[in-house]
Parts: C-alpha cells; structure tokens; sequence
C-alpha cells in the first residue's frame, strides 16, 4: 500500500450527496477481483453516454462532456471532495480499488458511510471527514479557480487551502499510523514475520507429524 504523508493537488469537485457504491463502480465489473483496472470505470454511468462493461473498451465509449471528471480543468486532481454520506450502499471494496487506480489519493467530505470508510484505509485512500461549512468553503474555493490546489497534511492533520485557511481533521491513531507508513493488514502481519517464522520452527520440533 502507498504511504500518504502530504498531497498536493487540485481538486476535482462531485457536488453530490449519498453518493453511493454502485455509482462509485457499478455492479457490471464487480467480476473482476484484481484490485487494478477499475479507473476507467470509476462513476461509469456518470462518466459515459452509454453503457459499458468488463468487455467494453473505455476508449471506444462517448464521454458525458458535462460530468466533472471529463472537465479538462479538473484532470490529474488527486483530491475529489463531496458531500454527505459518500460511499454509501453495498460494502464492495472495489468502490475504493476504482477510486486509487484513477488516481485519487483522498476523497473530503462531511460524513462517509462506515464500510466505504473502512475499506479506504486499507486500500492507502484518505477519507477526511470536514465539517459541512468547511466543505462548502473548498468548493467555493474550487468554482472560483480550478486550478487552486489543496494540501492534505497527514501527520498534521490538516487540510490547507491556498488563501491560508486551515481546517483540521480527527483521525484514528491506529489508521494514521498506519496510512503514513503505508502499511494494510498483509503489510502489519508481516512486521511480525520473525515471530511467525519461530513460531512455526517452534511447532515443527514440538509436532513433526502436522507438516508431513
């Protein structure tokens, strides 16, 4: 998994409450458990004039001009910021898997749905959790220049806009330590791999008879 420490970057803005997981990537390409691949099916029924599935190539498909994401001045954003209960639905991961593979590091919003909320953190995506009047001043600050970028500082917990304005966020310890040491549930077992390995020594000596 990434380590997210400090992401600068534009903001690409979905003015949209309860945005849930089957908008996020739809049911069609939930047969695909890769973990990568999924960005150009991210909001595929927003993003596109016609339908689309695992079989179709994104390129041969007519992009919806009106959609954010298909905004040449929103491009390359790594921030995507909404509103209330975002990631809401069903509890597929692969809402976050499309979501890292288009490139967004970090999605701001007042609330998120518990699961989605979840599943961002072991997948290395910052949901930062703003009150609503600060969302509402980011995408303000977005209408009136596309191109004012945002920091998202981890370690400090704060999300700075280009006028100087600050707002802070709270945090789990557990997951900020986690997301700055770009570490998922593999990547923590792992730190203990010498303890496993004497561990499983231990239990070949003591029961020779399980591993043959």
């Amino acid at each position: 998994m990434k380590a997210f420490t400090q992401v600068i970057s534009h903001v690409a803005p979905l003015d949209r409450p309860n945005v849930d997981t089957d908008a996020i990537i739809p049911k069609q390409y939930l047969k695909s458990i890769r973990r990568t691949g999924f960005g150009p099916f991210l909001f595929d029924d927003w993003r596109y004039l016609d339908p689309g599935t695992l079989e179709v190539d994104p390129a041969t498909r007519r992009p919806n001009p009106e959609f954010v994401l298909n905004e040449p001045k929103h491009a390359g954003a790594q921030v995507l910021i909404a509103r209330d209960n975002f990631g809401c639905g069903s509890s597929r991961e692969h809402a976050v898997w499309a979501l890292d593979d288009y490139g967004f590091r970090a999605v701001i919003a007042p609330s998120f749905a518990d699961i989605f909320f979840s599943n961002c953190f072991k997948n290395g995506v910052l949901p930062v959790t703003l009150q609503a009047e600060e969302v509402q001043a980011i995408f303000e600050a977005v209408a009136a220049d596309a191109a004012a970028k945002v920091t998202i500082d981890l370690p400090a917990q704060e999300v700075r806009l280009p006028d100087g304005r600050v707002f802070r966020f709270q945090i789990n310890p557990h997951h900020k330590h986690n997301m700055v040491n770009g570490l998922d549930e593999i990547g923590l077992t792992l730190q203990q791999a010498d303890a496993i390995r004497a561990y499983e020594a231990k239990r070949r000596a003591e029961a020779p008879w399980l591993f043959n």
